[in-house]
C-alpha cells in the first residue's frame, strides 16, 4: 500500500491497494448482477405509513391510553378503499370503534378525508 500525492491531483493523498507478490488470483470470481424483481410505489407507501401513524396517534387519544394498550382492532385501509361509498366506510370504522367511550365522528370523518384519493396497495407484481 502506498500513498501518492501528485501536484496535478487533489491535495488529498490517494491510496492504492496492491496485491502482495505470489498471492495473485488466476481468475476473478464472476458475480451475477442482481435484478429488482418487485417494484413498489414509494410515494404511496409513504402516504400509507403517514396515515397509519396518524391513526395510531388518534386511537391513543380516543382510548386515552398508550399505543400498547389500544384494544385489538385493525382498520384495514384497503378494505375501506374497496367499499362503494363513504357511508359504508364510516359504518365499518364505527363498528370497529364500538368500545370507544369518546365521540368518534371527528376521527371517522378525518380518516375518510385522508383516504380519499389513495390507491389500494396491491401485492407487488413481479416483472
Amino acid at each position: 500500500m502506498a500513498a501518492v500525492n501528485s501536484p496535478e491531483s487533489s491535495p488529498q493523498p490517494r491510496v492504492y491497494f496492491q496485491t502482495p507478490p505470489g498471492t495473485e488470483e488466476t481468475e476473478t470470481p464472476v458475480r451475477k448482477q442482481g435484478r429488482v424483481t418487485v417494484k413498489y410505489d414509494r410515494k404511496e407507501l409513504r402516504k400509507r405509513l403517514n396515515l397509519e401513524e396518524w391513526i395510531i396517534d388518534q386511537l391513543t387519544e380516543l382510548y386515552d391510553c398508550e399505543e400498547e394498550a389500544i384494544p385489538e382492532l385493525e382498520i384495514d385501509v384497503d378494505e375501506l378503499l374497496d367499499m362503494q361509498n363513504d357511508v359504508d366506510r364510516a359504518a365499518r370504522v364505527k363498528d370497529l370503534l364500538v368500545d370507544c367511550y369518546k365521540p368518534t365522528e371527528d376521527f371517522v370523518s378525518e380518516l375518510l378525508d385522508k383516504i380519499r384519493g389513495m390507491q389500494k396497495l396491491s401485492t407487488p407484481q413481479k416483472k
